[in-house]
């Protein structure tokens, strides 16, 4: 039973016990019917804790931004003491009515089919009490540290104040959060299964109470990942490397700058990013899908109260890699990507990229994702550079990666407790010890946002965001403070006053597209996604009326639109519906130029358009013109006369000595020639494709190279090729025969070399020869395709 059952006094019945209303409302019948009454229990004693925004180093003097006074803490979140006796939900003496109905859970995690499909919130005690609006009681959740926000009192009477949020069975120190004008945020620490949080409201205009008589309850489910890639997280230190950041003295003083608080601020970064991201994806219809860190046991450094205790917790897990490089290769001015004169600006990705390849080894087919900080970042006030320093995101396929430095990081906040002084502090960037980042860090919130926010932006560039025309992947990362706190103190790069309430419509956002993308990434996977399949190709294919036909084996996702000169996306179709799994999207899409230029301006419906297409398995397709898609170039008339139609080609057609080739298969001739086999020419790669006839005539597709396999079909039940499987990237490295009977050749060729792609007609249509390439072997091949 979920401990927060155990809270509900339960009525207990056999089928005998059933009794009339009548006789159920007997006193004197009850007892003997077995129903056992509620018991009246007492409040708990309060005992009193000091304010839990006050810095851990600095906890004598707490954050003019909030009340420093302290609460009394009354969290009766235990389920039951040592002797067994229940603690109450609520403070105060009052009793929980008997209920005669529980909500199970199944091991799967839904509740059971019973009259009460969905779980009731406990009524608040007052018509204060917080109330949560971004997300709703019994919610599953995929994220240790989840944000909320919500409101208390009548927002049509704004009042200050500030809510306490007490975790389930006490597994975490009850952490503030001001509340301004009736509205707040929080940052609430879960731990695996269902958790039960009690919210008080207190504030230093409403007469004092006994007990907190504002609160509320609520109740969520949080499901650890482990079955999507996770998102590493590394610190950089160069070789002789004395293992400090950039700090004003007075940080150094309070808090220190060495590697230990270099990791905890990373820690507490990433898991700022991950709380915003997740709710993201939720405004975006998409359920609160996010991706996971890979996590360690260790002494837990979420809260100061955990350095102090010693406490363990299960938390992200920072890699330290040693470079083998020093420190002053590492702070070399021609490798400083905001020194204007530097020549190789982007050695630091390929040393951070070599280092973080070493030390992982990926193998193959086995994606690494990895956001990288270098600590010996430094601030050379005397040439105006950061020096070590590159913001930078993407990769291979094998490493994706992010590279940030730690110019910043004095301003990150370390604690959970200390998120909102971190985003309130209006302290001025001394620039003879630390960086104002492009004129746009000039305090020290301000700091913390372009950090934490432009390191996010490169993270994003690793998961394959491109640039947006607004969101993260812009600069609205310059807003990231809004997302945690409801009230902006002064900015000293607008040079006004920040906004006096900050609701989710003025906070930082991902961009719609990054959504998309990160609905269908592997690392966002959830356990009740079906497998990533193997082939997430897309396949373009020109028909008759001077239509294209758009087909994806696992579902066309959605189109972006780029007219000549946009280099930023601007239009777009979405086919999908990414809230389901798996989501409902069609595998055909039929596009006419027309229908494409309507969604345009009139300024730009006669430009040239590009299209990049996505598929729901991460696949995408690019067409650089949509007008030559429909050109006569790719139309001919086949020998018995019927048009045909040239597909997308795979492959590049560049090698040495490159020439076209095309072959048309016997049922398109005119004397109906039937085909009795395939023989492929092969080695490591594909050299030729040569097909037999019933007349004893041959035609080759390629040419003749390395050894030929013979693939037989079965003429007598008519049997033919209806497409191929091929790994291809650069030239075509493997094939695979599909056939009309169902069956699938070996695969020829090399099997794992370039990326999976199923060559199929669009329905209504059959293949009737096949065009590409050929170098020293194939290196570029389509079908022709006729009804």
């Amino acid at each position: 039973m979920p401990s927060f059952l155990k809270d509900l006094s339960l009525r207990r019945r056999s089928k005998a016990s059933f009794k009339t209303s009548e006789t159920n409302n007997s006193s004197s019948n009850s007892s003997s019917n077995g129903v056992e009454e509620p018991q009246s229990h007492s409040a708990s004693n309060g005992s009193k804790s000091s304010s839990t925004l006050s810095s851990f180093f600095d906890r004598a003097s707490p954050p003019a931004t909030l009340a420093s006074t302290k609460s009394r803490s009354n969290t009766n979140l235990s389920s039951a003491n040592g002797n067994g006796t229940k603690t109450p939900p609520f403070a105060g003496s009052r009793s929980r009515q008997p209920s005669q109905q529980s909500n199970r859970y199944s091991l799967v995690g839904t509740q059971s089919q019973t009259s009460e499909t969905a779980s009731r919130p406990t009524p608040a005690t007052s018509p204060l009490a917080p109330r949560v609006l971004s997300v709703s009681d019994g919610s599953w959740v995929h994220q240790k540290v989840l944000l909320i926000f919500g409101q208390c009192a009548d927002p049509q009477q704004p009042i200050d104040g500030q809510v306490t949020v007490h975790h389930h069975q006490d597994n975490f120190p009850p952490q503030q959060w001001p509340v301004s004008d009736c509205h707040f945020k929080a940052l609430v620490y879960l731990q695996p299964g269902p958790n039960r949080l009690r919210l008080d409201f207190t504030s230093p205009k409403l007469p004092a109470t006994a007990g907190p008589a504002h609160s509320a309850w609520i109740n969520i489910n949080f499901l650890p990942l482990n079955t999507a890639p996770p998102l590493q997280l590394c610190i950089l230190v160069a070789k002789d490397s004395p293992q400090t950041y950039d700090a004003v003295p007075e940080r150094i003083q309070k808090e220190g700058n060495n590697l230990a608080t270099a990791i905890r601020k990373f820690r507490m970064a990433a898991y700022l990013w991950q709380a915003f991201t997740a709710e993201q994806m939720n405004r975006n219809s998409f359920g609160r899908r996010c991706y996971r860190y890979e996590e360690e046991w260790q002494h837990g450094t979420l809260t100061w109260r955990d350095l102090e205790t010693g406490q363990m917790r299960n938390e992200a897990k920072v890699h330290v890699v040693r470079l083998d490089k020093t420190v002053k290769e590492v702070q070399d001015l021609n490798i400083a990507q905001q020194y204007e004169l530097a020549k190789n600006k982007g050695d630091l990705f390929s040393i951070a990229s070599d280092a973080v390849r070493s030390h992982f080894s990926p193998k193959p087919g086995q994606t690494q994702y990895v956001s990288c900080m270098f600590l010996d970042t430094h601030w050379d006030h005397k040439v105006g550079t950061v020096r070590g320093h590159a913001a930078l995101g993407g990769g291979d396929g094998t490493i994706q990666l992010a590279i940030f430095g730690s110019h910043l990081l004095q301003s990150y906040p370390a604690h959970i407790e200390e998120v909102v002084p971190a985003f309130s502090d209006c302290t001025r960037t001394d620039t003879q010890y630390v960086a104002n980042d492009c004129n746009e860090a000039g305090s020290n919130w301000e700091a913390a946002n372009i950090g934490i926010g432009a390191h996010l932006h490169e993270t994003g560039h690793l998961f394959g965001c491109p640039h947006q025309e607004s969101g993260v992947m812009l600069r609205d990362y310059v807003r990231l403070n809004r997302t945690f706190i409801c009230r902006e103190p002064y900015s000293t790069r607008t040079k006004q006053q920040g906004q006096r309430l900050c609701l989710p419509k003025d906070e930082c956002a991902w961009h719609r597209l990054d959504a998309l993308r990160f609905r269908f990434h592997p690392c966002f996977g959830l356990p009740g996604d079906a497998p990533t399949p193997v082939d997430t190709s897309i396949q373009v294919w020109t028909v008759d009326n001077n239509t294209v036909l758009v087909t994806a084996a696992t579902g066309v996702a959605w189109i972006e639109l780029f007219p000549e000169g946009d280099d930023l996306c601007h239009y777009w179709i979405e086919y999908t519906d990414g809230s389901s799994s798996p989501p409902n999207a069609p595998r055909q899409v039929t596009l006419t130029e027309q229908s494409l230029r309507d969604r345009l301006p009139e300024d730009k419906k006669k430009r040239k358009l590009k299209l990049e297409v996505f598929s729901c398995g991460g696949g995408k397709h690019l067409v650089e013109d949509f007008s030559a898609l429909t050109s006569p170039k790719d139309r001919l008339k086949l020998p018995d006369g019927r048009p045909g139609y040239r597909s997308s080609k795979l492959g590049f057609s560049q090698m040495d000595g490159s020439t076209p080739q095309e072959s048309i298969f016997g049922l398109a001739w005119k004397n109906k020639e039937v085909m009795l086999g395939v023989k492929i020419w092969h080695g490591g790669c594909v050299d030729g494709l040569e097909f037999l006839y019933e007349d004893g005539k041959s035609d080759l597709f390629g040419k003749r190279g390395g050894q030929a396999t013979m693939f037989q079909l079965d003429h007598r039940i008519g049997e033919t090729i209806i497409g191929f499987y091929l790994r291809a990237g650069l030239w075509i490295d493997g094939l695979q025969i599909l056939t009309s009977t169902g069956k699938r050749s070996d695969m020829f060729g090399n099997g794992t070399g370039g990326s999976g792609h199923t060559l199929v007609p669009p329905r209504g249509y059959s293949i009737a020869g096949l065009y590409g390439s050929v170098g020293p072997w194939l290196d570029g091949m389509g079908l022709i395709i006729t009804r």
